[in-house]
C-alpha cells in the first residue's frame, strides 16, 4: 500500500509540475515579413526574425539591399503583443504588433503607419 501510495504521489507530483512548467516558446518566435504601409517612400517589406535567447526576446531585421541581418535595439513580448525598437536608414523606429490569428499580426510603426506582419512558414 505504501508503494502504490509513493508512486501515485509522483505521478500527482509530475503532473503538477509540468502543469506549471514554462516553455520558452512565444508565438512572435520565428521569421516574418513585415509590410509597412503608406510610408513616404511607398509601401515597404521588413524582413523580421525573433527568438528567445537565455530566456529574453531578440529581434533581428534586414534592412532593403542589405544581405546580413541587423540586431534589433529592444524587441518584447507580452501576451499578444510584441513591442520593438530598431534603427533603420537612420531613423530610430518603435513598432508594436498584436497577434490577428496563428499567423498574422497587425499594429503600428511610431503610431503612425499600418503594419500587417505574415509568419514565413
Amino acid at each position: 500500500m505504501k508503494k502504490v501510495s509513493m508512486i501515485l504521489f509522483a505521478l500527482i507530483f509530475g503532473l503538477a509540475t509540468a502543469g506549471f512548467a514554462q516553455t520558452s516558446s512565444n508565438f512572435f518566435e520565428g521569421k516574418w515579413n513585415v509590410l509597412v504601409k503608406g510610408t513616404p517612400e511607398g509601401d515597404a517589406t521588413i524582413p523580421m526574425r525573433f527568438e528567445i535567447k537565455d530566456g529574453k526576446m531578440k529581434g533581428y531585421f534586414t534592412a532593403k539591399g542589405e544581405q546580413t541581418e541587423t540586431e534589433m535595439a529592444s524587441a518584447e513580448a507580452k501576451g499578444d503583443e510584441l513591442n520593438m525598437a530598431f534603427t533603420i536608414s537612420g531613423y530610430d523606429i518603435t513598432l508594436l504588433i498584436t497577434k490577428k490569428d496563428d499567423d498574422h499580426a497587425t499594429g503600428k510603426l511610431m503610431d503612425m503607419f499600418e503594419v500587417e506582419a505574415t509568419r514565413v512558414k
